[in-house]
């Protein structure tokens, strides 16, 4: 492997170091419906949306609920002792992909048949951390400000 190749593959297992992600594969049920639940939760609060799931009354939020509980436990190995409550996790980004379709037969009049597509799909969902995302943000300003500094 070059160098060139390595330190890119390095800086990629560091930015996945702050990276907190769960996914669901091959549910049955389709994208449509499963995009409703995540637009519910998209950006909020991780506590936030776990109440609104456990409250909502569609299928799909059973699924979504799961999930996010599987990228806050992913989060708590990555970030052993430290509290949940004190560095406000949200959802970062939650995507709903078309998974496999399965396809169906149905008689219909007069000898035909018609497809019936069971639709599945994948969610991925990604938390993110709003206090590392400020701090960072703050750190790139800093080195903005010196680079302009510098120029001068």
């Amino acid at each position: 492997m070059g160098s060139r190749k390595f330190k890119s593959a390095e800086k990629r297992k560091e930015e996945r170091k702050s990276l907190y992600i769960a996914r669901l594969r091959n549910v049955p049920t389709s994208p449509r419906k499963m995009r409703l639940v995540a637009d519910l939760v998209r950006g909020m609060d991780a506590d936030k949306a776990l109440h609104v799931l456990q409250h909502t009354q569609k299928d799909a939020a059973e699924n979504v609920y799961k999930l996010l509980r599987s990228a806050i436990a992913n989060w708590e190995v990555k970030n052993e002792g430290a509290r949940i409550e004190d560095n406000q996790l949200y959802i970062k980004q939650i995507m709903v992909d078309g998974g496999r379709m399965l396809k169906r037969i149905q008689p219909a009049p007069q000898g035909r048949a018609h497809r019936i597509r069971k639709r599945s799909n994948h969610v991925t969902l990604i938390l993110g951390n709003r206090i590392e995302e400020i701090e960072k943000a703050a750190g790139d300003t800093e080195n903005i400000s010196a680079n302009d500094n510098s120029n001068l």
